[in-house]
């Protein structure tokens, strides 16, 4: 029987440390900014190259768009998947986004070339000039 109470009151030590059952995440619809998406049966993410947040938001959107073009009406399979073209701090930033900040795929683009327009107005470095090709005139 004190086994039984040891027990007992352990268990209720680990319930207020840990919170009892009322867990931040424990409603996925609200960690999700697309939450109602219908993905097609024999869909295939294409792969993409991960957008690390340092090179031109329009350029890589253009990019992302063009892989994504048989299914540039379903703007909710843009938007839930756009996450898998991320890396390093532009997928923080992309997770941190809210629902209520989100509501089309033309207000993800806007944030997104918001959040990485300082891309946009650098200039090129030895790199990039390198890899432009000359024209005829």
């Amino acid at each position: 029987m004190v086994e039984r109470e040891k027990f007992d009151h352990i268990g209720e030590r680990l319930r207020v440390i840990e919170g009892g059952r009322n867990y931040a995440f424990a409603d996925m619809v609200e960690l999700c900014l697309v939450p109602d998406v219908v993905i097609p049966l024999k869909f295939k993410v294409p792969d993409f190259d991960k957008y690390k947040g340092t090179t031109c938001p329009k350029n890589y959107l253009k990019m992302y768009c063009r892989k994504m073009g048989a299914y540039a009406k379903d703007e909710k399979l843009l938007m839930h998947f756009f996450l898998e073209c991320l890396i390093g701090v532009a997928i923080t930033w992309y997770t941190n986004l809210e629902s209520s900040q989100v509501h089309s795929w033309k207000d993800l683009m806007v944030v997104f070339i918001r959040q990485y327009q300082y891309n946009s107005d650098m200039a090129l470095d030895r790199m990039q000039l390198q890899n432009m090709c000359k024209r005829e005139h």
